[in-house]
């Protein structure tokens, strides 16, 4: 089968359409003919050599799918030959097929494409279990989702409205401040020239936020925990901007009861994954059929185009997800 390679850690350069063996699918998995792939940070960070996939995981590029069942293993029971789905991967969504267990594959809504349907897997379920099991977010509440313009941050600030916090705060470019709050953002921070604490007190009058989904880490950190209310919870998905505090006084987290949580979801057990994939697919499913969930997506590219791809997702353009069409 034609997959993208990466032939030397390194820039887009290193990538290219190559040969790689075809998985055979186990028992309890399904090979699916995929029909689009979307870009990742990770998907980046792989190619630079710093993101390594987990033992066992295909060694491609590509973290999510959508597809047609080419074949069954034989004691899969949920799927038969030409099925649409869509799913979460460990690697290996760059390429003409793919092998993936039944639990981990979603029936493709009838009101989505094969491209939107690309878009969901990652971004989305990483937000769900952000938002939902990690920082608990509760009706009423109010939660600051940096980034709130990238692909998690886009699903970020759909799942909090579907879970209804009274403000959601996003921080993101000037540019993307109506595309945020078009998709239910009450407030956007300007994080290049505006300060988010002092803008969060002002919102908030003084009180702060009660969940922060953060990807920027070290240059933030102090000042998220400033804005954290008294019993508030962090949850941070990437370390964009460092990884070492110079100094930091930890009696804040102390006087404030703060819960602070650290999370990848690609070196997540098997089972973790299809509890996930279960739980969100019972919430997000039917919000998706009717509307009140939907991809976003920046662009639709040919996968010949990933180089474009990958530029155009670390020179942060991009709202919402890059699509992949395999062709």
């Amino acid at each position: 089968m034609k997959v993208i390679l990466v032939q030397a850690p390194g820039g887009v350069n290193q990538l290219s359409i190559g040969e790689y063996e075809t998985p055979k699918p186990a028992p309890h998995e399904i090979l699916v003919k995929v029909h689009a792939t979307a870009v990742n940070r990770a998907d980046i960070l792989q190619r630079e050599g710093k993101y390594p996939p987990p033992k066992g995981a295909s060694p491609i590029l590509g973290l999510e799918m959508s597809g047609e069942v080419a074949e069954t293993g034989e004691a899969v029971e949920k799927w038969k030959k030409g099925d649409s789905v869509f799913g979460l991967l460990p690697g290996g969504g760059y390429a003409e097929y793919v092998a993936i267990h039944e639990d981990m594959a979603l029936p493709v809504p009838n009101n989505l494409s094969m491209e939107e349907a690309a878009a969901i897997p990652e971004v989305f379920m990483t937000a769900f279990q952000a938002i939902n099991w990690l920082g608990k977010l509760q009706a009423g509440e109010r939660i600051l989702i940096h980034a709130g313009a990238s692909g998690v941050g886009t699903a970020a600030i759909q799942l909090a409205k579907e879970m209804h916090a009274s403000d959601i705060i996003v921080t993101a470019s000037s540019g993307k401040h109506a595309a945020c709050r078009e998709l239910g953002a009450h407030y956007a921070i300007d994080y290049k020239n505006q300060d988010f604490r002092e803008e969060i007190k002002k919102i908030t009058d003084g009180e702060g936020v009660d969940v922060i989904i953060d990807f920027i880490a070290a240059p933030y950190f102090e000042r998220n925990i400033s804005v954290l209310r008294t019993d508030g919870r962090m949850v941070m998905l990437a370390l964009l901007g460092g990884t070492h505090l110079e100094q930091f006084n930890l009696g804040n987290l102390l006087r404030k009861r703060l819960q602070i949580m650290a999370s990848t979801l690609r070196s997540r057990s098997r089972d973790y994954q299809i509890s996930l994939t279960q739980t969100f697919a019972e919430f997000a499913l039917p919000r998706f059929q009717d509307g009140r969930l939907r991809p976003v997506i920046d662009q639709v590219m040919d996968w010949q185009e990933v180089k474009s791809a990958h530029q155009r997702m670390e020179s942060n353009q991009n709202i919402g997800k890059i699509v992949l069409k395999i062709s």
